[in-house]
């Protein structure tokens, strides 16, 4: 019997489980059933196929982007040795801390028409020397590829020291370079992982809003937001929001088409990595530049530009540092941040225990559904949310409770944490989940044998023994909430600004300088997380390593 049926069939933590999955359901289903509904009614927005070539152009590019960069590092890090590799192998996860609208707009202030690099191009060649277009579709894609190249560069290297050396080996006494080997024997083996990288990032890169608007380019997400809030027209921001969630759909059957239904089972376990080759002299040092390169356009430069900015805006305005909006902001982001990771901690402790004390298929479907809203755009989400706050509160008022349309929506931060906890359950339920896995079913049978209630079994066996993951889920969960835009930008109630919303709006009006402080803030919160995520994953390796 596996853990996934410990319990007897309890109708009760059935209940709840499949509670929980309609709360995460309900949003994307009232998305699809307005955005159906109303074919014919809502006016098709001008620019709409545009709007989605540019969006599939945005994602492929991207994709390419993360798997040329992350994919090639990987490659490079575990294949060879070079200087200092030991410690870029780990440095270069940390453009994960930097999201992408912060790294947008440190790129416009270098590389735009006011920034160092033209400036110092005309003073050298001239008033007329041709510069490429910086806000442009190429601009957007260099920079999300930078942002999110270390989802595809973690995925990837974890598939290469986890194969064997014996194929790999084989493959080059048959006469294979290493090229050949890597394109014929490793990345075919490769394939799920590198499936779920390049998925991730496409994801990533359909619920952008802010890095997008900096370049000036018109994607679907886009579209929403614009719509929503420029013309108010609900039925065509809904109908948008079903495209993207199409596009998403369409992202997700493509991870499974590009694994196929071929398995890919390797000797791993106790079996000898790939063993490195020494790169010596100027290959070895180009090697180490390559890598200082990315991590460098991808971390170091950003967060010193923002550092910088930030002492010279405290030299030159005093009084910035002591800005009450500063302590505002920073209140409500941690507020919506520590609220969402206790929600989300609580309902998969809940559903986690739920899942052991009934079980069945039912439950466990429930169970999947419950982790889905990650793979649903934040656009979408919140669109989703609106239409089902709004059937809310025209309920409200037709019970004669005082407040009107617009009580739960515009009236309290409400549909913001509603909309953060569908967003963010599944990385609390994974983290939470994989604590409950290392708990003997024998330990729950032992308990209910003792005629110990499911409530006490939670209190005192199960939540105790998960805590480990508990602490992982609250500090996931906190840092993308802190880093989370689009939903707090389509649901926050007039006057709440996070600090997510603040930097978005100093760099959209080119007050970079004044944005640096509160992007540092939210970079500071990030590192912890990438820091976290780095040392297990070095344990890890080292712990595979020594059971060679």
């Amino acid at each position: 019997m596996t853990r996934r049926t410990v319990g007897a069939n309890r109708p009760v933590w059935t209940a709840v489980v499949i509670l929980v999955a309609l709360m995460v359901a309900t949003p994307v289903l009232a998305v699809v059933l307005d955005g159906v509904g109303s074919i014919g009614e809502a006016v098709i927005p001008r620019g709409l196929p545009e709007m989605m070539l540019t969006t599939l152009a945005l994602m492929l590019g991207v994709a390419a982007g993360t798997l040329l960069v992350g994919g090639g590092l990987a490659w490079l890090v575990t294949a060879y040795r070079f200087p200092l590799r030991n410690t870029l192998v780990w440095l270069l996860v940390m453009p994960l801390a930097v999201p992408a609208y912060i790294l947008g707009f440190v790129f416009l202030s270098v590389f735009d028409v006011a920034g160092p690099v033209q400036s110092a191009l005309r003073a050298v060649l001239g008033s007329e020397v041709w510069v490429p277009q910086v806000r442009s579709l190429p601009a957007a894609v260099l920079v999300m590829s930078l942002s999110l190249y270390p989802y595809v560069y973690l995925l990837v290297r974890a598939a290469l020291i986890e194969q064997s050396a014996d194929t790999y080996d084989a493959a080059r006494t048959l006469g294979a370079g290493r090229g050949r080997t890597l394109r014929r024997v490793l990345l075919p083996l490769a394939r799920p992982s590198l499936a779920a990288g390049l998925s991730l990032v496409m994801m990533e890169t359909l619920t952008d809003f802010a890095t997008v608007q900096y370049f000036n380019v018109q994607t679907l997400s886009v579209g929403i937001y614009l719509i929503w809030k420029g013309t108010f027209n609900f039925h065509a921001a809904t109908q948008l929001a079903v495209l993207v969630l199409l596009f998403a759909v369409a992202v997700l059957a493509s991870e499974r088409a590009l694994r196929g239904r071929a398995r890919y089972h390797q000797r791993g376990g106790r079996g000898q990595s790939i063993q490195p080759e020494q790169l010596r002299g100027a290959r070895g040092w180009a090697a180490t530049t390559l890598c200082i390169a990315a991590l460098a356009a991808g971390f170091l430069i950003p967060v010193l530009q923002l550092l910088a900015w930030a002492v010279q805006e405290a030299v030159e305005n005093p009084g910035f540092l002591a800005d009450p909006r500063f302590g505002e902001y920073l209140v409500n982001t941690l507020f919506v941040a520590t609220v969402t990771a206790l929600a989300c901690v609580v309902l998969s402790v809940t559903v986690g225990h739920g899942m052991r004390m009934s079980g069945g298929r039912i439950v466990a479907s429930a169970v999947q559904l419950t982790t889905f809203g990650y793979a649903v755009p934040g656009a979408v989400v919140g669109i989703g949310v609106l239409i089902s706050f709004a059937a809310v509160d025209t309920a409200l008022e037709r019970a004669g409770v005082p407040g009107g349309t617009g009580l739960l929506v515009t009236g309290s931060v409400l549909g913001i944490l509603y909309a953060y906890v569908i967003r963010f359950l599944a990385p609390a339920y994974q983290a939470v989940d994989a604590s409950f896995a290392k708990i003997p079913p024998t330990v729950t049978f032992a308990a209910l044998s003792l005629g110990a209630p499911p409530r006490r079994i939670l209190a005192r066996v199960h939540a105790p023994l998960a805590r480990p993951g508990v602490a992982v889920a609250l500090m996931l969960v906190a840092i993308d909430a802190v880093k989370e835009l689009p939903i707090v930008l389509l649901l926050r109630p007039f006057g709440f600004t996070t600090a997510s919303v603040w930097v978005y709006e100093l760099a959209r009006e080119n007050f970079w300088e004044k944005a640096s402080l509160p992007a540092l803030v939210i970079v500071a919160a990030a590192v912890l997380p990438v820091f976290v995520l780095v040392r297990h994953a070095h344990r890890a390796e080292t712990g595979r390593r020594a059971s060679s």
